[in-house]
């Protein structure tokens, strides 16, 4: 077993933590982001990964400088948030767990991005931190596949199992039992933080687009000028025979029109809704929604 200081912030990073103590790991120090103002009451809420040290009685700092005198042998970084720089990187090393088989998808958002791009397969990764953005080598990788209709929480969950696993096999004898490392192989690909905009649901598009734009699980339109989040869906529904479109856009109208829980997507396609979240409301039913608002002629989504 080794002394360890951790580095870790959203959810995602909680059960890495518990694996390590688990494995009987002495965690020295957990280092998280600092508490954000939340909700209506505006109070300061502490990371998941802060909650979590307290509760398993660990110390907690949110100075990255702190760690260098922890009397660590070793770093563990899931998801910090953070670039640390070489000046720490110098007086302790570190391993990270990347949710993606590198190059690919360095950065913040690498499920996210995987499931955009249409990616079937991804993995975890545990490599050497370095002061670039996931640059560094790797210890060891596991791959897993995409599911089609998978959202991104459930693909998450099921790589930060893997990720636990990583970290239990290859770090039983410390910093000294680490597998031997490789460089990274291939062209990189850039995770990019997901904008708020990119999860606005863009009707024109095909259904298979805007489906794994609502499998991130934020996705948004419009209705009568006010937004509606699309929390399922499902798709894409053909409408192109053999022929080409039976009618324009799938249903005689353009993008967005609704027919019944299917709304025309682009390409001869529609999506088929299943549970949505007006504005200022509870998600319900799709079906449930639209007995309330029942849509007239000139009602589309997007408007």
């Amino acid at each position: 077993m080794a002394r360890l200081v951790y580095l870790g912030t959203p959810e995602a990073a909680v059960a890495p933590l518990c694996a390590l103590v688990g494995a009987g790991h002495e965690l020295a120090l957990v280092v998280t982001r600092p508490d954000k103002r939340r909700g209506r009451g505006n109070e300061l809420v502490p990371s998941p990964v802060k909650a979590a040290a307290i509760e398993l009685g660990l110390p907690v700092s949110e100075v990255l400088e702190d760690v260098v005198d922890a009397g660590a042998e070793l770093g563990v970084v899931v998801a910090y948030g953070r670039i640390i720089s070489s000046a720490v990187l110098d007086r302790l090393p570190m391993v990270n767990v990347h949710f993606s088989l590198l190059p690919r998808w360095r950065g913040a958002a690498p499920v996210e991005r995987a499931i955009l791009e249409g990616d079937a397969e991804t993995g975890v990764c545990l490599m050497a931190v370095e002061a670039g953005l996931d640059t560094g080598m790797i210890y060891a990788e596991e791959s897993a596949t995409i599911g089609e209709e998978e959202p991104a929480d459930a693909l998450r969950s099921r790589l930060v199992g893997i990720g636990c696993a990583l970290l239990v096999e290859h770090l039983k004898d410390g910093r000294a039992g680490l597998p031997p490392a490789r460089d990274q192989a291939g062209a990189p690909s850039y995770a990019e933080k997901i904008l708020p905009g990119e999860l606005e649901l863009h009707w024109e598009e095909p259904a298979s687009a805007l489906r794994r734009v609502i499998r991130l699980g934020r996705a948004w339109t419009t209705f009568r000028g006010r937004r509606l989040r699309i929390i399922a869906a499902t798709g894409p529904v053909e409408t192109t025979g053999p022929d080409g479109p039976a009618v324009p856009d799938g249903t005689g109208g353009g993008p967005g029109t609704l027919d019944g829980v299917e709304v025309t997507a682009g390409e001869g396609t529609r999506l088929r809704l299943v549970t949505v979240q007006p504005e200022g409301r509870r998600p319900m039913a799709a079906l449930e929604w639209l007995r309330g608002v029942r849509p007239g002629p000139g009602d589309a989504l997007g408007n």
